[in-house]
């Protein structure tokens, strides 16, 4: 009796802690995640995720230096921020641009592990015929050689940005 009372009392704890240690659902009011990335070079890097990924610019806004700093964003240099999307959705994720004319401090990667941080994104896109072609008449070097085809039946590709953020791109023939 007293091992039944015992595992009884364990459940509700570990229940209630666990409750209380996850954020509600409800604590967002948005199911897409706006990701900011700093490159090098803003209209090389709008070219090549408009043009050769194929997103769409659905927006812009700056921050003036003091905000910036006063928000804790930079030492006080002004933003102008590029917002993209794969689709022109309220609830897509947002690829936000931005760039304060400068190399990075670190060497560009060969692989995802060479590196911390954020080193790839995944596009999960319903033809890869059109990213080929599109990758083909830029230039655009793909990593994996060809597409290859995963366990599923779907087909792999690997690029890099201008700035070297690798980019799965996983879809159909």
């Amino acid at each position: 009796m007293k091992n039944l009372f015992t595992a009884i009392i364990l459940f509700f704890v570990s229940t209630h802690m666990n409750a209380q240690m996850a954020p509600a659902p409800e604590e967002f009011n948005h199911s897409g995640i706006s990701i900011g990335v700093v490159v090098s070079d803003l209209d090389k890097s709008l070219d090549f995720y408009t043009n050769v990924i194929g997103m769409t610019q659905t927006g812009a806004f700056g921050v003036n230096g003091e905000n910036a700093k006063e928000l804790g964003l930079s030492d006080g240099r002004s933003l102008d921020v590029k917002i993209l999307k794969l689709k022109d959705s309220p609830q897509a994720s947002e690829w936000k641009l931005m760039s304060f004319g400068e190399k990075a401090n670190h060497p560009k990667q060969n692989y995802i592990h060479d590196d911390t941080g954020m080193q790839y994104i995944t596009l999960f896109v319903t033809n890869i015929a059109p990213f080929l072609e599109r990758m083909n008449n830029h230039n655009v070097e793909i990593l994996s050689k060809k597409p290859s085809t995963l366990d599923d039946g779907r087909k792999f590709i690997l690029v890099q940005d201008p700035d070297g953020t690798f980019i799965e791109i996983i879809g159909s023939n």
